[in-house]
This record gives C-alpha cells, sequence and structure tokens, in this order.
C-alpha cells in the first residue's frame, strides 16, 4: 500500500519534481504544458504559490519512493470539490497507487466539504484514467467546456 505524504510550500522541491515527471511522461494527460513549467515558468516563488493557492497537494509514495501526485481544490461556483493533478509514476502503476490517490481526495472533501459531489477533467481518449475513476464510483457527464477532447466526472456526494 501507498504511504501519504500531504505537502506545504516548502515541499516545492518534491512537487516540481513529480509535476514536471508527469508533464514529461504523459504530456497529453493534463491541461498544462512542460514548456509553461520551465524557463521563466519555473521558479521557486510559482511552486510554492500552487501549493499554497490549492488546499490539498499530495504525495503517494512505494517503499520511500515518490510515485504519484495528487490535489484537490475546494469548492468553487459550480459547488465540487475537484480533483487535480493525479498522476502515478510507470513504476507505480497496477499497485494500488491511483485507487489510492482518489481515496484520499474523497475522503478529504467528504471531511472538509460534507456533501460536496467530487469532479474532474479526464481527457476524453485516455481510458486507463477513466477506468481508475470509474472504479472509484466517478460517472462520465460528458464533454467539458475545456476543449471536446476533455469530459467531466463526477462522483455523487459520500
Amino acid at each position: 500500500m501507498a504511504d501519504v505524504l500531504v505537502l506545504t510550500p516548502d515541499d516545492w522541491r518534491l512537487w516540481r519534481r513529480l509535476r514536471r515527471a508527469a508533464l514529461t511522461e504523459a504530456p497529453a494527460a493534463f491541461g498544462s504544458t512542460l514548456d509553461e513549467w520551465s524557463g521563466e515558468g519555473d521558479a521557486e516563488p510559482r511552486w510554492r504559490a500552487r501549493l499554497s493557492n490549492v488546499p490539498l497537494n499530495l504525495v503517494l509514495t512505494l517503499d520511500g519512493e515518490p510515485v504519484g501526485m495528487v490535489s484537490a481544490a475546494a469548492p468553487g461556483a459550480d459547488g465540487e470539490v475537484e480533483l487535480l493533478s493525479l498522476w502515478v509514476a510507470p513504476v507505480g502503476r497496477g499497485r494500488g497507487v491511483g485507487d489510492e490517490a482518489v481515496r484520499q481526495v474523497v475522503t478529504w472533501a467528504h471531511d472538509r466539504h460534507p456533501g460536496r459531489a467530487v469532479a474532474l477533467s479526464v481527457k476524453a481518449d485516455n481510458e486507463p484514467a477513466r477506468r481508475l475513476y470509474r472504479r472509484n464510483d466517478f460517472v462520465d457527464v460528458g464533454p467539458w467546456a475545456a476543449g471536446p477532447d476533455e469530459h467531466r466526472m463526477r462522483r455523487p456526494p459520500a
């Protein structure tokens, strides 16, 4: 089972390392790009701000090695908690890391924002991610305004 680290802005180097690995390994899976987080965009204040502005940021480890990450945002105008930035390194796939990441976000949402749904955006062609979310009681609610290749998935309140 994966261990979970709750990050603070002081953990920006760890977050940076995993986020850049995610954007390198699975560039089509995210709304941002490695280029956007490189050069001038690769600055300590920006990484710290990301960890400060998003209320839940987790790194998952196996045998002490970071192999996954996930975040969650507090309910927005739509009233839903947003699951963000989930990624599992190839070495962690098929070992329950993704399921644990989703469980952590759902538990956080239930504890901090009872009665709120958890929602996310996923690329329509990212079938492994879509299977992960369906396995964790998310339902595809259709295309999302972010683009024709994005789908919205939602998990009703627990």
